[in-house]
């Protein structure tokens, strides 16, 4: 489907809103991952305040049990269809090789109210993925896609590796925090 949108040379801009129309009863699950996976591989700066801003209100209505929406503000906002096809070709392998693993199995987990429950932990790790923490949002964005991925085709299996990612990547983020909380602290009383 993604490709598909990402082919359409009728386009010159791809929107958020496109994204929801295109993606229908998918959406939700399917937006997480668009906006959690370029988090995960090498970015230029400012591509975590682009992508996990819509992260936050996805998460927030996979909590919450919503249909998914976006503010307007968010909803407007595009890439060009070339910057939109390239995220594609660059996640295709990956996302080509996870459908071959992906399989309906632990359902429970991918239905309310513990689909809720991931929700929730999508939403506290896409609020670390806003954080200018240098290479923070990496493992809190992969947990967040492996919970998509398993929420998008009802697969309890990778939501429960998702939510061993976000306990990893919330051990790993709290030190680099207190590391530069430790740091700052020394700055300040040593040097100046």
């Amino acid at each position: 489907m993604l490709q598909t949108l990402a082919g359409d040379a009728r386009r010159e801009r791809i929107t958020m809103a496109d994204l929801l129309d295109f993606l229908g009863d998918r959406a939700l699950a399917a937006l997480l991952f668009v906006f959690a996976v370029p988090n995960v591989l090498p970015m230029p700066p400012g591509t975590s305040i682009l992508l996990g801003a819509p992260l936050v209100f996805l998460a927030a209505q996979l909590a919450l049990g919503r249909r998914p929406w976006l503010p307007a503000v968010i909803a407007q906002r595009s890439l060009r269809r070339e910057d939109f096809a390239a995220i594609v070709r660059r996640i295709h392998p990956w996302l080509t090789r996870a459908e071959r693993m992906l399989r309906p199995r632990a359902v429970l987990l991918a239905r309310p109210p513990l689909e809720y429950l991931v929700g929730l932990v999508c939403l506290l790790l896409a609020i670390v993925v806003l954080l200018p923490v240098p290479l923070g949002n990496m493992l809190p964005a992969l947990a967040i896609s492996l919970m998509a991925l398993g929420i998008l085709e009802h697969d309890g299996l990778w939501i429960l590796i998702g939510l061993v990612t976000a306990v990893i990547s919330a051990v790993v983020v709290s030190g680099v925090v207190f590391a530069m909380v430790k740091a700052a602290v020394f700055f300040i009383t040593q040097v100046l």
